[in-house]
């Protein structure tokens, strides 16, 4: 049940893009990747669409879904869908990021879901064992609960939360 539902949300966002965004010679709609560098489109673009990978990926952005082993984001906004066992995203990133490893370095609007989640700046929900976040303007649900400035308590277990 879970994975259909995680389809059916890929093939919806994929549909509102597709049918959204206006063609553009320079975008990139499907990203297929062994490792970097082995993959359809080089690390230095942005992908608007579908990106799949076996064990690594990296590109600058990602407006859809990103599903992989390791899926790696190095700049920009990225929107939609992240999910495998290690995310990452070194800039901002809104959506649900839902991996074992999820790491956003800038900004997370939307959900984080995995065993270790880690956001510079959450806005919205983290749900794992562990959950750390430099500031939070949400909440926390797991075994672990950490917010560096700002939160109810810097520290507490189950649930914590700010504003």
């Amino acid at each position: 049940m879970h994975n259909k539902l995680h389809l059916l949300i890929g093939i919806i966002l994929l549909t509102i893009i597709f049918v959204s965004t206006p063609g553009q010679a320079e975008e990139k709609h499907l990203q297929l990747a062994l490792f970097t560098p082995i993959q359809l489109v080089p690390k230095e673009q942005s992908i608007t669409g579908l990106s799949l990978n076996l064990i690594y990926s990296k590109n600058t952005s990602m407006i859809g879904v990103n599903a992989g082993l390791v899926t790696h984001l190095t700049s920009g906004l990225s929107q939609g869908i992240q999910s495998g066992l290690v995310g990452i995203a070194e800039e901002d990133f809104s959506g649900l990021q839902h991996n074992a490893v999820n790491i956003t370095k800038g900004t997370i609007k939307g959900f984080q879901s995995g065993l270790v989640n880690s956001a510079n700046q959450m806005r919205g929900i983290q749900f794992g064992l562990v959950n750390w976040a430099a500031h939070m303007d949400g909440f926390q649900l797991g075994l672990a609960n950490i917010i560096k400035e700002g939160g109810q308590f810097p520290f507490f277990p189950i649930i914590n939360w700010s504003k």
